[in-house]
């Protein structure tokens, strides 16, 4: 199953929009998240496992990098790998502590246990909540 993500952050214009490929259509919310986490994890991991041969950007590169904001070399200080159930538990925590929020095809799913319908056209949004602190003084 081929699905789009949106990822969208209050207060921001942008939109990254992220292609996903599923094994298997998620039942419910929990089956979703999961599953993102999984591959999310995996992308992750796998970047830090590999090596970084080349020492130099090409032009093109640069350029590329330029558009996004920022220009680097890929190297990474942080070589530790993350645990899936460590993810999976924050992700579900998170969504129960309302930091995000998730749409499919424009309908807010609020419950863990929603019964999904997605379709390889569906189009899965999730919006991180900003939240303001300050005081009245």
């Amino acid at each position: 199953m081929e699905l789009t993500l949106q990822l969208k952050r209050l207060g921001k214009k942008k939109v990254k929009e992220v292609p996903l490929t599923l094994l298997e259509t998620p039942k419910n919310l929990e089956d979703l998240l999961i599953a993102c986490v999984k591959k999310q994890v995996e992308a992750f991991n796998k970047k830090r496992l590999e090596v970084n041969v080349v020492g130099f950007l090409s032009p093109a590169e640069i350029q590329n990098q330029a558009e996004s904001g920022k220009v680097d070399f890929g190297d990474l200080a942080n070589k530790d790998l993350a645990v899936v159930q460590e993810a999976i538990d924050n992700v579900i925590l998170a969504f129960k502590d309302g930091l995000f929020v998730v749409f499919v095809d424009g309908d807010e799913v609020t419950h863990l246990e929603a019964p999904l319908k997605l379709t390889d056209e569906s189009v899965v949004a999730f919006i991180r909540m900003t939240f303001l602190v300050g005081s009245y003084w």
